[in-house]
């Protein structure tokens, strides 16, 4: 790290956003040429974000504390609305 605690951007981080999104851009293409990228059905999917969604949801200490720093952005923006 640096002398300051923060983190200087290095190779890919460095780079334009445009230049990030071109060098992806032929990765992807190239995995799915190779017949290596997986697409997913909206079945899938579907299946996929429910099986996550489950297993994030049995732990109560991580739900507790998305529905906290939630209740706390919403107050935060409802006084930036009221302040303008």
């Amino acid at each position: 790290m640096a002398k300051n605690d923060e983190k200087s951007a290095r190779g890919f981080a460095s780079m334009d956003p445009t230049k990030q999104r071109a060098i992806a851009s032929k990765g992807g293409k190239a995995a799915h040429a190779q017949g290596r990228a997986h697409e997913f059905s909206p079945d899938e999917a579907r299946k996929a974000g429910r099986v996550g969604g489950e297993v994030v949801s049995e732990n109560r200490a991580h739900m507790a504390e998305i529905g906290r720093k939630g209740g706390l952005a919403r107050g935060r923006n409802k006084k930036k609305e009221q302040d303008t």
